[in-house]
Order: C-alpha cells, then sequence, then structure tokens
C-alpha cells in the first residue's frame, strides 16, 4: 500500500529500461518504494537496470514483457499480480520511430503504432483490471506534447501519443470511484537515449525532471500532468492555430 505521503511501496514498470522509468524507480525507491518489477525486453539493459536499483537496496525482479505480444500480457503480467499488491504501474514503453524513413516503409509505421497504442492499449487494460481487482493502485502512463496536435516533423509518432492520450483519459473516466488513479504525463522534449542527435526543441527536459513531476501527481492524485508545466498554456495556443498558419511554424 501506499504510504502517508502517497508514495507506492511496490513498482511495476512496463518498459524497463526507459530512462525516465528508471529516473522515476529511483526517485520512488529513494522515498519508500520497496519492491520493484521491470518489464521488458530480456537484455543486458534490463538486468544493469535491476542491478542498480539493487543497489539502492530495492527488492528487483525482472520480467519478460513484450508489447507487441499483446496475446501474452494477461499472462505475464498476470504472474506479477499474483506475487503481490502492486500500488503503482508505470506504463513507459514506446519508439520514436524515423519519419521519413517510417513513412517510404509503411510496415516500420505500423510498427511504431503497434507499440506505442496497440501495445499500450492491451498493457494498460490487463494492469487496469488488475489494479480494480486489489481495490487501489495507480496506473501512470506516459504520452507526449507530440500527441496534442500532428505536426509535419513526426506525425506518425504524434498520431500514436495523440491515440494513447485520448484512450488513457477515457480510461480514467471509466475507473473513476473504483480506487485506481489513472495519470497521463505529457512531457516535452525529454534529453535522453532515444532524442540523441536530434535538434532540442524549446522547453526541453531531462528524465529528472519528468520523474520528479510524476511523483508530485501521485501525492496530489492528478490526471494530468505536464513537463515542464508551461508547456499546458504553450499547447493550448498551438492547439488554436488556423491549419494554415501551423504548417508554417518552424516545430
Amino acid at each position: 500500500m501506499k504510504d502517508a505521503f502517497g508514495t507506492p511501496q511496490s513498482l511495476l514498470v512496463l518498459g524497463g529500461t526507459s530512462e525516465i522509468a528508471l529516473a522515476t524507480a529511483r526517485r520512488l525507491v529513494a522515498r519508500r518504494c520497496r519492491t520493484v518489477w521491470l518489464a521488458g525486453r530480456p537484455s543486458p539493459a534490463l538486468e544493469r537496470a535491476a542491478a542498480e536499483l539493487r543497489a539502492l537496496r530495492a527488492d528487483v525482479h525482472t520480467v519478460a514483457f513484450d508489447a507487441l505480444a499483446p496475446e501474452s500480457h494477461e499472462t505475464v503480467l498476470g504472474k506479477v499480480f499474483a506475487e503481490g499488491d502492486i500500488d503503482m504501474v508505470l506504463l513507459a514503453f514506446g519508439i520514436l520511430g524515423d519519419q521519413a524513413h517510417d513513412e517510404r516503409e509503411p510496415v516500420s509505421a505500423v510498427r511504431v503504432a503497434q507499440t506505442n497504442y496497440t501495445g499500450a492499449v492491451s498493457a494498460a487494460l490487463v494492469s487496469a483490471r488488475a489494479l480494480q481487482a486489489q481495490g487501489h493502485g495507480s496506473l501512470v502512463v506516459l504520452s507526449s506534447v507530440a500527441g496534442e496536435r500532428a505536426r509535419r516533423s513526426n506525425f506518425i509518432y504524434g498520431s500514436s501519443k495523440a491515440g494513447l492520450d485520448a484512450f488513457t483519459q477515457g480510461l480514467g473516466d471509466a475507473l473513476h470511484g473504483t480506487g485506481v488513479h489513472v495519470m497521463v504525463v505529457r512531457p516535452g522534449f525529454v534529453r535522453s537515449k532515444m532524442t540523441a542527435g536530434l535538434p532540442e526543441a524549446p522547453l526541453a527536459t531531462t528524465p529528472e525532471a519528468v520523474a520528479t513531476a510524476i511523483e508530485l501527481g501521485l501525492r496530489r492524485r492528478s490526471e494530468t500532468v505536464w513537463v515542464p508545466g508551461v508547456l499546458r498554456v504553450v499547447m493550448s495556443a498551438l492547439r488554436h492555430v488556423p491549419r494554415e498558419l501551423f504548417r508554417r511554424l518552424p516545430i
């Protein structure tokens, strides 16, 4: 169960090598979180992530999980929940893709959509049902400001995040009053391995800053978190820019 400050004592990360997820796990372990499950494709990176958290004295387990195999999600995640209650599920997997390449190769574009949206829908529904069955817990889903309005430069990725964002909001409404808290996190450009080599966007942030915002959102039981917060105002304005003008913006 969560402590008096709303900090989870057990955490399941879907996308166990995500830099944002690991920054969040480190922050929560430094508080009161004691049990961490890292779900992801078996790899040296997943084992390194587990070792890092174990060095912080957390009880860490790894579990083989593939976003692109939704038929396995119920079994894989069911085994995790069978081991004991999970206070927080952090859905952090996703791929950026390569816009220019993916436009030429539709199969690659579909992989982005299947990972970021289809796989996430499956994992979120399975997790939500398990949280509801235990009567408590938080489901935190990493969305993106890219989903607020499709841009020419990354509309394949942005559309997948737009779908995920809308789905998560609806799931939150469906679970309202059940004891399950659903929170959407909308970071801007995050300096990470995934964005290495890309031109940095204005108001860029870090995995650590996103982790801080997630922890604060948990304490406040927020439904939507923007990182940095000013992006809420920026994106609200951009949503209403006429399309002809929007196409000309250097974004």
